[in-house]
């Protein structure tokens, strides 16, 4: 699988070819997407703009960390309440 190859400012700019009048399958071809992509992309970003998208990465970028620090946080509290039901 590769990896990335659009950013999101290449991303918007295709959604508004297609939303300036341009045909879902001619703005594919020049971008050199399928239409399941085009699709999938219209439904994340469709409607935003270039900083509202900056935004949404920024946020997701956050929101996964966030979410690695209360899986941390959890075991821990788990190991801890394991120790301390322990009779010695």
């Amino acid at each position: 699988m590769k990896g990335k190859r659009f950013t999101e400012e290449q991303i918007i700019k295709v959604l508004k070819q297609a939303e300036g009048g341009a045909s879902t399958k001619d703005v594919c071809r020049q971008a050199g997407i399928t239409p399941q992509t085009f699709y999938r992309w219209k439904e994340k970003f469709g409607g935003m703009e270039l900083s509202d998208a900056k935004k949404l990465k920024a946020l997701e970028l956050e929101n996964s960390k966030l979410k690695r620090l209360v899986a941390d946080l959890s075991l821990d509290i788990i190991v801890l309440k394991d120790i301390n039901s322990k009779k010695w």
